[in-house]
């Protein structure tokens, strides 16, 4: 019913921050992971994308997941959860939040409880999209990796449309250049299905040249 569709792989970005965390894990030698998800709106295509990224590494590596839940893309939701989580789990170290303002509430929920955020003290923060505040938490280190959602389709389609005036057949689905933005070198690539995907540290360099 379309001829092409133009978006984001939104489980393939769930498989790129997992398998971040899991080569983070291995090269920092923590063991004894406690993980928490704060979800999307449930049903939304990036919370189902995201949230199976996670499922499948859990699943393969025997990671402690300890809840999951939604914290439908808003701060207070994200906040909410987050603050819930702390009281009812004691040692969470890995908080996976499925968007930039869900994260932003768990660190203000776990700044709030006297805990710290970032590489080498209390909890790391994961997150998405890579909005400007979110890449700036990244710089920071209060998000430990930032996997980008780019909202930028309009070069893919009209690259589609040029196609189609020239009575060519584009491809059916044409997925967006998305990266993935850390806070530091620890990790500097993964590799998800065959494919190696590179790791770009932030820096204020970095962060000017984004659109």
């Amino acid at each position: 019913m379309y001829t092409a569709w133009v978006g984001s792989n939104f489980e393939l970005e769930g498989k790129k921050a997992a398998a971040y965390l899991d080569a983070y894990m291995k090269a920092k030698n923590m063991k004894d992971m406690k993980l928490v998800n704060i979800q999307g709106t449930i049903g939304a295509s990036a919370q189902i994308g995201r949230t199976k990224g996670l499922d499948d590494a859990v699943a393969a590596n025997e990671w402690n997941l300890l809840d999951q839940t939604t914290g439908e893309f808003t701060q207070a939701k994200g906040q909410e959860v987050m603050e819930s989580m702390l009281k009812q789990y004691k040692n969470i170290n890995v908080v996976y939040c499925e968007n930039d303002n869900e994260a932003f509430g768990a660190i203000n929920a776990i700044e709030a409880a006297g805990k710290k955020v970032g590489p080498d003290v209390d909890i790391l923060v994961m997150s998405f999209d890579t909005t400007k505040a979110g890449i700036t938490d990244t710089l920071s280190g209060k998000i430990i990796l930032n996997t980008e959602c780019n909202p930028l389709h309009g070069p893919r389609v009209e690259a589609i449309i040029k196609q189609l005036e020239n009575k060519k057949t584009p491809e059916k689905k044409a997925y967006v250049d998305e990266e993935m933005f850390a806070h530091d070198d620890t990790v500097k690539s993964v590799t998800v299905d065959g494919k190696e995907y590179p790791v770009t540290v932030v820096t204020d360099e970095v962060m000017g040249a984004r659109k």
